[in-house]
């Protein structure tokens, strides 16, 4: 069984992301999306609604078996967890390559078995960041470009409860 594994904060999952799950399950048997903790994000909901968001958003998906699940350790010690050969990115612009190069080469020093993917974001959702889109939001603008419609949803509800 190939099983993947693509980490990140999600805070909160923007269409950007759906687009790398959407093709990543294409790729593996079994796809387990870490959700990080990563508390020096400040993220804006707590890990319990971002595990939630991505079932929910995820739930319509063929291919893979998705597992979403929140995980506070290295990401090389989470994916021997989930037995993952493969650890798949996202990539938007060159920028994320310099960081993105330098995460592989430290896990690879870490194990060498676990092959990191990368897959290029589509054009429609390179400049998509979640910090920019709860920016937008806090802002009063639209964000139903950059997220599913449920998502904005949260996302609104959220800004105005603080």
């Amino acid at each position: 069984m190939r099983i993947g594994l693509y980490p990140g904060t999600f805070d909160p999952v923007t269409n950007g992301h759906l687009d790398i799950i959407g093709r990543a399950v294409k790729l593996v048997d079994r796809l387990v999306i870490g959700v990080a903790v990563n508390i020096g994000k400040n993220p804006l909901f707590s890990l319990d609604e971002r595990v939630a968001m991505l079932q929910r958003e995820t739930a319509h998906l063929g291919g893979a078996v998705i597992d979403v699940r929140p995980f506070d350790s290295l990401l090389i010690h989470f994916a021997r967890e989930v037995g993952a050969q493969m650890i798949v990115r996202g990539l938007r612009a060159v920028a994320d390559f310099e960081y993105e190069f330098q995460m592989t080469a430290m896990n690879q020093q870490m194990d060498r078995e676990i092959e990191t993917v990368f897959l290029m974001a589509d054009p429609r959702h390179q400049a998509i960041a979640s910090k920019l889109v709860k920016e937008i939001a806090s802002l009063d603008g639209e964000v139903g470009k950059f997220v599913s419609p449920g998502v904005a949803t949260d996302l609104i509800a959220k800004i105005k409860a603080r």
